[in-house]
């Protein structure tokens, strides 16, 4: 990395761990076209935007901890949901993968993205992985895309259950329910399935299955899942479990899977997507936003 790279990358640290809203204020108008409204937010986008600077976020790290969170779904009732653990180690070197099974799951539990699907009957290169893990873990999630919360999360790698739905023959990966819940509330469905590097496919569903593809923004990567993710069977406790999760909380996003008729808990997001969700159209933004109720007071959080 160049001297000025580096130099902007600790200025840009500066700004996330101390004036998060500077950089904000910054890229907004680059992706949306226009400024910020932090007096009268509006769309779902912009009240993330307004919780994570000036609402109490204390609880976000641990609902946001792939870990830490286990202990908040068992705290609420809803332990029964959660995929099986294995193990968790703070330094990928130190995982016995002898004592693992012969499938499992790897996930770092302080970013996005770090998933690796182990299947030792293909066989993988330890070493190569052990690094590759370790690199996340070096890595403060929250200064990418100015989420100050994530850099609060102590870095872990769990392995857990590897859980596939011989039941689906529409989706080469398991299907994400994603449900948007507003302190208790559950608004809709985002469906996601068949994720690949290239493309995923995706619809808004409403809590009657009603499938609505005029609130997503299709394009290279996010294509129309043309409707045909059919009802899944635990549709009901999948809302009651999010509407559990998600009291005390103006917005959070929960994530669940379904498996041969089971319902495992995925994740709960406190900014889904960044706050800056593109996949959606502006209206579906406007709705979800008139369901965030704000605090009354801004009350800026010491970082």
């Amino acid at each position: 990395m160049s001297i000025k790279r580096q130099l902007k990358w600790q200025i840009r640290k500066l700004l996330v761990d101390h004036y998060p809203k500077l950089i904000i204020d910054h890229e907004w108008p680059h992706l949306f076209g226009h400024k910020i409204d932090w007096d009268h937010p509006r769309d779902l986008n912009e009240k993330i935007q307004w919780l994570m600077c000036y609402s109490d976020t204390s609880q976000w790290p641990q609902l946001a901890d792939k870990y830490r969170v286990r202990g908040f779904v068992e705290e609420r009732g809803l332990g029964s949901l959660l995929i099986k653990l294995y193990g968790v180690w703070a330094d990928a070197r130190d995982i016995d993968y002898d004592s693992l099974p012969g499938r499992f799951v790897l996930k770092c539990n302080h970013d996005s993205g770090s998933t690796f699907l182990i299947d030792k009957a293909s066989g993988f290169n330890k070493e190569e992985l052990n690094a590759q893990i370790n690199q996340r873990l070096r890595r403060k999630f929250g200064y990418l895309n100015c989420e100050p919360y994530y850099n609060k999360i102590r870095p872990l790698v769990l392995a857990e259950e590897w859980i596939e739905d011989a039941k689906c023959d529409y989706s080469s990966t398991l299907v994400d329910y994603k449900l948007w819940a507003f302190d208790g509330q559950v608004e809709c469905v985002w469906v996601y399935y068949d994720r690949t590097q290239e493309h995923v496919y995706t619809n808004v569903y409403d809590l009657d299955w009603n499938c609505h593809p005029e609130c997503s923004v299709f394009d290279d990567y996010y294509q129309d899942g043309r409707g045909i993710v059919p009802r899944p069977q635990c549709l009901d406790e999948m809302i009651a479990a999010a509407s559990t999760l998600s009291r005390g909380f103006p917005q959070v996003r929960v994530d669940f899977y379904e498996a041969n008729g089971k319902l495992y808990f995925g994740e709960m997001t406190l900014s889904g997507n960044k706050g800056r969700m593109l996949n959606k159209a502006q209206s579906h933004l406007n709705h979800l936003g008139e369901q965030v109720v704000l605090p009354a007071k801004r009350c800026p959080i010491k970082r």
